[in-house]
């Protein structure tokens, strides 16, 4: 489906889909794009998605795209909203994701390219024969029971005390590697079963692990503050999430949601939340009810898991 609604040019990076467009919408949609971008995006029905995202109850200010928009699940891929909580604001699962936290971590290197140029293909096959990647990719790390719990309660740093790091790798990572307020008992034992033998592994999709090497500093200041001190200089980017654990969190909450909504003509309604949705996939649960509450301590859980999983590989 290619998009036939309107498109604002507000400046040369920036259009809006009025909320006009739709009865439903609450807000502007905003998509960060030049001229250029339009055509690429509106392919698919990923500006529909954001109509979408721009009519759920308590959405604030604008529902907002960047320039790498495309269609996803509920929220396009890139898409961006914020909810009030005393306004009646809700959680979507599909619109945090089913690979929860994924992210990158950036490994610096006293290396520089000269003396690793002559043994590139053995370093490459090194790293193929050590770091367990792509679909049902297990590692050699088997936690379970009390073990796992903490790292689904901690993150990162129960990593870091059973020996993977140092503590100064916390003070670079966003929340210190471990968000509060996670909750391994609203994760399910089948999600846990899928993660336990996920810790330090890529996976598969866009995870990747790559040895790459600066060839231009663009700030001296922030790269400084990432070790990063001349061209030629080797980086490994180490780029995983939540694998199987995150991707079942996801599945099990859609589940669950979904049983408080029927189909009523183009709506989908939950007559114990009063809300009504227009796509399926963004099913949605008021922040402060029992399930957007379990929810918040599954998917903080399963951030954890992402950020203890990177600490693994590095």
């Amino acid at each position: 489906m290619t998009w036939q609604g309107p498109l604002e040019r507000l400046d040369p990076y920036r259009v809006r889909v009025p909320k006009g467009y739709k009865s439903d919408m609450r807000v502007d949609g905003i998509i960060y794009a030049t001229e250029k971008m339009i055509p690429h995006i509106v392919k698919d029905d990923a500006v529909e998605q954001l109509t979408n995202v721009a009519s759920l109850p308590g959405v604030v200010k604008h529902a907002l795209a960047m320039p790498d928009i495309h269609q996803g699940y509920g929220f396009p891929i890139g898409g961006v909203a914020a909810t009030d909580f005393e306004e009646g604001g809700v959680i979507s699962p599909g619109g945090v994701g089913y690979d929860i936290n994924c992210g990158v971590r950036l490994l610096r290197t006293d290396l520089r390219v000269e003396e690793i140029r002559d043994c590139i293909r053995e370093l490459v096959e090194a790293l193929f024969r050590n770091v367990p990647s792509g679909v049902g990719s297990e590692g050699k790390i088997r936690l379970s029971g009390e073990r796992l719990n903490r790292i689904l309660l901690e993150g990162a740093p129960y990593a870091v005390e059973m020996g993977y790091g140092w503590e100064e790798d916390l003070e670079h990572l966003e929340e210190g590697g471990g968000m509060e307020g996670a909750d391994p008992s609203s994760v399910s034992s089948k999600a846990k079963k899928r993660g336990a033998p996920q810790l330090g592994t890529l996976g598969a999709g866009n995870h990747f692990l790559e040895i790459q090497v600066v060839e231009e500093i663009y700030d001296e200041r922030v790269a400084k503050a990432f070790g990063i001190e001349e061209r030629g200089q080797v980086t490994v980017m180490i780029h995983t999430g939540s694998r199987g654990l995150g991707h079942q969190v996801c599945q099990d909450t859609i589940n669950e949601m979904e049983r408080f909504y029927r189909r009523e003509g183009r709506y989908f309604y939950s007559p114990q939340f009063d809300i009504k949705l227009l796509d399926r996939e963004l099913v949605a649960a008021p922040i402060n009810s029992r399930p957007g509450e379990r929810y918040l301590g599954a998917m903080r859980a399963a951030a954890n898991f992402a950020w203890s999983n990177r600490q693994f590989n590095i």
